[in-house]
């Protein structure tokens, strides 16, 4: 809806309201009491205007919210094709990889409840070494990288052998196994090779609640362009950990389209994955209450910046 116009058609409503007046002569009295009449119409007429700006406002600020995927629907394949942006010829291109195909997809049958919670367990005992003092904390197996107050460590090199007291070889390998299923899932949605996809950094889990962010790395909400933040993104996925209005509050998904918010809420096993480039701007709403947990995995059509899964040493 166009605010102006909004405005303008109210407006003009208003006025001719307030300008119908009476075609016969009338006792003072009378119209005394018109007068008053016709000041408190101007009140309550001003108030609604004012009631509606307000709210067109808003409307014309945050856009139209769709709900691609509510957190209590189980979805089998839901995609949503998008004309791709101009960011991959900045890039080298890799036939039969790159996107020529762009969109964003859910999906609730890739990977199940049962196994995110066996997931989660493994980010709750990762994070549990450390934590931001602000309100996103991260995990990355890959790297080692670990939100310990305002900063980062290295949990393998900071921790050492207690590593092992905190994961397991099976931890790991369900990570493989849930890696492997969503980057095969995406090859099928956006008609490419899987054996082109290579996973690439940074993959993390992220821990978010309400605390008050305390550094930059705590302003999860900012929206973003994967492919711009990380050059080497070409497909990105999230996998939930945790469930929309039962573990947590705010913290949806948003794709920030012209005109119209599309949504996704999270559920625990729901695997979203979209391309990475300016087709798909998107932000987090902030977490109002509770804990969201999930797992950042995303792969890139190059090679030379393609990395192994997680090993545990």
């Amino acid at each position: 809806m166009d605010c102006s116009c909004m405005f303008s058609s109210l407006s003009s409503g208003c006025w001719r309201a307030s300008l119908r007046a009476p075609g016969v002569r009338r006792n003072r009295a009378h119209q005394e009491s018109q007068k008053k009449s016709l000041k408190v119409a101007f009140l309550v007429s001003s108030a609604v205007l004012v009631s509606l700006l307000s709210w067109s406002y808003l409307v014309c600020e945050d856009g139209v919210t769709e709900v691609l995927a509510h957190y209590s629907e189980s979805l089998r394949d839901r995609f949503i094709e998008v004309p791709c942006s101009e960011d991959y010829d900045s890039h080298k291109r890799f036939e039969g990889c790159t996107p020529r195909k762009c969109g964003r997809g859910i999906t609730d049958t890739v990977i199940t409840r049962e196994e995110a919670e066996r997931i989660r367990r493994i980010a709750e005992r990762g994070l549990s070494l450390g934590g931001s003092d602000g309100g996103a904390s991260i995990l990355d197996l890959y790297s080692g990288a670990l939100s310990v107050g305002k900063h980062f460590v290295n949990l393998y090199r900071y921790f050492g052998n207690k590593i092992q007291e905190v994961f397991t070889e099976e931890d790991f390998q369900l990570y493989r196994d849930v890696r492997q299923r969503i980057q095969q899932t995406i090859s099928q949605a956006f008609g490419i090779s899987s054996s082109s996809m290579y996973l690439t950094k940074p993959t993390f889990f992220s821990r978010i609640n309400s605390t008050e962010a305390k550094t930059t790395h705590d302003e999860y909400w900012h929206p973003h362009i994967d492919k711009v933040t990380y050059g080497s993104f070409d497909y990105t996925s999230l996998l939930y950990l945790s469930d929309y209005t039962e573990d947590f509050g705010g913290g949806r998904f948003v794709f920030m389209d012209v005109g119209a918010n599309k949504t996704v809420e999270p559920r625990a096993g729901r695997v979203s994955f979209f391309t990475s480039g300016s087709e798909n701007l998107h932000r987090v709403e902030k977490v109002r209450w509770g804990t969201r947990y999930a797992i950042t995995i995303s792969f890139t059509c190059n090679p030379d910046h393609g990395i192994g899964d997680p090993v545990l040493t």
